[in-house]
This record gives C-alpha cells, sequence and structure tokens, in this order.
C-alpha cells in the first residue's frame, strides 16, 4: 500500500513525543511500516521497529522520535512543513521509512534494513539506542540527524555534564574569607581559564565548550550551600574520563563534584563503503555532497563504542532550526533527502 510521505509525515508531528512520552508515536510509525511492506512493531523500550529484506548486508538506519518540549503548530504552508520535530529528528527518520520502502526486490536480496526509532535521545539516558545497542549486529549505520540532505556527519563532538557542590557554615560578611557561591564562581572562572587554554589554534570541531547551566544559593540559618551545573562538549582528542581528571585537579579538597552524561566522542573516516554510497546517492539526486562535524552530540555517541562499523549521520533538515519556536523543513528537502538515500542504498546493494 503506499503512503504519502510529506502527509505521513504531518501525521508523525501532530503527535506529541516528548522524551519518555514517545509509544503514540512509536505505534503510528510501526502502523507506517507495515503498510508500506515491512515487519514492525514496538519494543519494550518503545522504539519504532521496521525490518526489510533479506539480504547478507545488515544496515541499520535509526533516527530518534523523541523531541524537546514545546510546541510548533503543525501546518504546511507553501513549501514549509511545520511542527516540533521536523528537523530533529522525526523528519529524518521518516525519510528513512520511505526510502527503505521504495527498495526493488532485487536489492531486498542482497540488503537486510533494520529501521529503528530511538526513543529518550534528547535526555542522557538514550534509551532507545541503548536497548538496540546489544541486540544488532550491522556492517554499517545511519543515524537519523539532520545534516541537510547534501550533507553526510562524520562525527559528534563528545558531552561531560558536572554537578558541584559546596557546603559550609556561615560566617559574618565581615570575615575576608569566600563564601560557598563564591568559592564555585572561583572554581568555575578556572576551569574556563582551562578550557581557552586547551582551545588555543584549534578549530571549532576540535575546541572544549562550556555552557554554564545553573547556579543556586540556598538560604539556610547555619549552613551555607551553593550548587552549580555545567556542561562540556568534548573533542575527539580528550575523552569524558580525561576531562574528569582536569576537572578534578583544578577543584579544592572542600567541592563535590558530579560526573554524569558522559558521551565519547566520535569522528569516522571520509572513505568508507558508507560514505561512498552516499556521496553516489546524493550526486545522482541532483546534488553536492559536503561532509560536516557537529558540535552536540547524538545517538552515534552512544552506538559507536559498541558497534565499530562505518557509521555516519544523514537526513534532511536545516539543524539550526532544532528546539527553535520555528521548526520546520523544506517539503522539497525532505524528498531529496528520501531520493538520495535510496539511492544510496541501491549502491551498497550493487544494483
Amino acid at each position: 500500500m503506499s503512503l504519502d510521505p510529506v502527509e505521513f509525515l504531518k501525521g508523525a508531528l501532530e503527535i506529541p513525543s516528548p522524551s519518555g512520552q514517545e509509544r503514540l508515536l512509536a505505534e503510528y510509525l510501526a502502523e507506517g511500516m507495515e503498510r508500506l511492506g515491512m515487519r514492525a512493531w514496538v519494543d519494550e523500550a518503545d522504539n519504532a521497529r521496521g525490518q526489510l529484506g533479506e539480504g547478507p548486508l545488515q544496515v541499520v538506519l535509526l533516527g530518534h522520535i523523541d523531541t524537546v518540549t514545546g510546541t510548533v503548530p503543525v501546518r504546511l504552508e507553501g513549501n514549509r512543513l511545520f511542527g516540533r520535530g521536523a528537523v530533529d529528528a522525526k523528519g529524518p527518520f521518516v525519510s528513512f521509512i520511505f526510502a527503505a520502502a521504495g527498495l526493488p526486490n532485487e536489492a531486498l536480496s542482497r540488503l537486510t534494513l533494520h529501521l529503528v526509532g530511538a526513543t529518550e535521545e534528547e535526555v542522557p539516558s538514550s534509551k532507545g539506542a541503548r536497548f538496540v545497542a546489544p541486540r544488532l549486529a550491522p556492517d554499517l549505520v545511519v543515524i537519523g540527524e539532520p545534516s541537510g540532505w547534501e550533507g553526510i556527519t562524520l562525527g559528534y563532538k563528545g558531552r561531560l555534564l558536572v554537578k558541584v557542590r559546596r557546603e559550609k557554615d556561615h560566617f559574618h560578611s565581615a570575615h575576608h574569607e569566600p563564601n560557598a557561591a563564591e568559592e564555585l564562581i572561583s572554581y568555575f572562572v578556572a576551569i574556563k581559564a582551562w578550557a581557552e587554554a586547551m582551545n588555543v589554534g584549534q578549530k571549532p570541531f576540535d575546541q572544549v565548550q562550556y555552557t554554564l547551566r545553573d547556579f543556586k544559593v540556598h538560604p539556610a540559618e547555619l549552613r551555607q550551600v551553593a550548587e552549580m551545573f555545567f556542561d562540556l562538549r568534548l573533542p575527539p582528542r580528550l575523552p569524558p574520563e580525561e576531562a574528569i581528571r582536569h576537572l578534578t585537579a583544578y577543584a579544592p579538597p572542600t567541592l563535590e563534584l558530579e560526573f554524569f552524561g558522559r558521551e565519547v566522542p566520535y569522528l569516522g573516516p571520509k572513505d568508507t563503503p558508507l560514505t561512498r554510497a552516499l556521496r553516489w546517492g546524493i550526486r545522482k539526486a541532483g546534488g553536492r555532497p559536503v561532509f560536516k562535524l557537529k558540535t552536540g552530540t547524538s545517538d552515534m555517541n552512544v552506538l559507536a563504542p559498541h558497534w565499530k562499523v562505518p557509521m555516519v549521520a544523514y537526513g534532511p533538515g536545516d539543524s539550526s532550526l532544532d528546539h527553535t519556536p520555528y521548526e520546520h523543513i523544506e517539503v522539497e528537502e525532505f524528498l531529496k533527502g528520501i531520493e538520495a538515500l535510496r539511492n544510496a542504498l541501491l549502491y551498497l546493494a550493487g544494483v
């Protein structure tokens, strides 16, 4: 049965799916994949799953279906389809579905495609990706993220989330001793200086980025309590464990440090069977392929340590619209993304 890809994406956008609440959308996507001839189901992690083909080459097409919070009214204005997740990342995953569904039987005799609409990518848990990591054994992996239909993303920075706490006795403000809040400020200033020193002469992808997310001072009669939360975006030369060693060395023993959200940086090679296929597919669709590096994180960071195979991120959409109140995807861009990926899959199948 045929489905219109734009209308199907519009239907997906009309189903809210903030992280942890993806079940209804997963059921919608699984139903669509089944109607398009795939074996489809919703797994225990609420991932939308599809499988197509019976060939020896195992290809995983995984894109996240959860979104950040915030409503973007779903509407089609001219060539623009608005809605939360249009580019990040319902649009890319739906493009995967239709690229796979358009393959001829000859290609499907040489490929087995595993589609995963993954849950909880927008939060540190990455529940969906972590669920499938030990359960699939792919030869090639495409992660669904907006690269633009002519773009191929080779890598993402890593991430480290840091909570810092200081608790101490109250004292009169006339004392020359720094209070709890001032101690945290001094520590963060030291971390900024360390990061800036690490960044001298480095390109953006190779720099350490820091962002102060939260700072709180809790009033109390007898004790001062200050808390700080910041994150670091890490280049490939600085894995999380090494960053932790630096952060710990700069911290006085009076500070309590907690580290979580440890995502390892990933940078893949430019020349693999997968990149060659995508470059060919983009050119055949009339585009000019370009390699990209992203300073954020994605499920690629979670899966690369498990699946040591060629991996890229690909998908239609302008990533600068991620999380914005005017998130939208150009219809032509969306359709070109389907065409280019289908071409790439045909190339991999040797058809």
